[in-house]
């Protein structure tokens, strides 16, 4: 379901904030995801999310805001993305080609960082959709595992094919030539809401339930050992924060740290 990876391609010098496309997956008809080459201006934190869009010719070029999923140190930028058939960005986005330029703005910003976050043992990466992108690259990111002993990431979906993305994570995590020693402090939890599936159900389900902790075998969330990051819909994180502050948690900021941590961007 890959195009084949050539030499990645020259970027358009003459187009500004121009990278070329350097690759391409369709993990089935609704998802995808991409690489491009990185501009050099562009330093990013692990977790953020920048502007991404497509060259108009005839106006001013439509962007929406999308998480990388590839981490800080990375050569490229990844993205992984939903095709929207009606999508103002993605029903154009999904058609790209290796070779084909993306806008991409140089500003980076976003709130699932680690320096928003306090220390702690355990982290939860609460993510539903194309909203794992942030964690993907938080999960390749060293720094994440020298500040946490065990980093829990759950995965929700609708259907069992849309995990393709965070299953070949987790696959290949192990032969990671920078964090693959650190794998096994990862675990990784994924549900599903309309197939048969075990755990079936939202995630905040599962953790109302209690059913998350004791499938992990862990204790139900306490602010003096675990620290949660969020990204899904808007409805998802806003449910989840609730969750959060039955806890005890406190959400946090670059300037402030606290408990916990969900992102507000989304594309479309």
């Amino acid at each position: 379901m890959s195009d084949t990876i050539p030499q990645s391609p020259t970027p358009d010098k003459k187009a500004p904030n121009t990278q070329a496309v350097t690759a391409i997956r369709h993990w089935n008809d609704r998802l995808f995801s991409f690489r491009v080459t990185r501009p050099e201006s562009l330093r990013f934190r692990s977790g953020e999310f920048t502007m991404i869009g497509l060259p108009n010719e005839t106006g001013k070029p439509l962007q929406r805001a999308y998480s990388i999923a590839s981490p800080a140190w990375d050569e490229e930028l990844e993205f992984y993305s939903i095709k929207v058939q009606d999508g103002p960005l993605t029903s154009r986005l999904k058609h790209i080609k290796v070779g084909d330029q993306i806008i991409v703005q140089p500003k980076p910003v976003g709130s699932l960082v680690l320096d928003a976050l306090l220390p702690a043992k355990r982290l939860y990466m609460f993510a539903t959709g194309t909203g794992v992108a942030p964690f993907a690259s938080l999960i390749r990111d060293h720094e994440l595992y020298e500040r946490f002993d065990e980093i829990v990431l759950t995965h929700t979906c609708r259907h069992i094919e849309e995990l393709g993305y965070s299953q070949d994570l987790m696959k290949n995590l192990p032969e990671d030539p920078l964090v693959g020693e650190y794998a096994d402090k990862v675990k990784y939890y994924p549900s599903i809401t309309q197939e048969d599936f075990t755990p079936r159900g939202r995630i905040t389900s599962l953790i109302e339930s209690g059913q998350l902790f004791t499938d992990l075998g862990v204790a139900p969330l306490n602010p003096d050992t675990d620290r949660v990051m969020i990204c899904g819909s808007m409805g998802l994180n806003k449910d989840l924060k609730a969750i959060c502050e039955q806890y005890n948690m406190v959400e946090g900021s670059n300037s402030r740290p606290g408990h916990f941590v969900m992102e507000k961007a989304f594309a479309g």
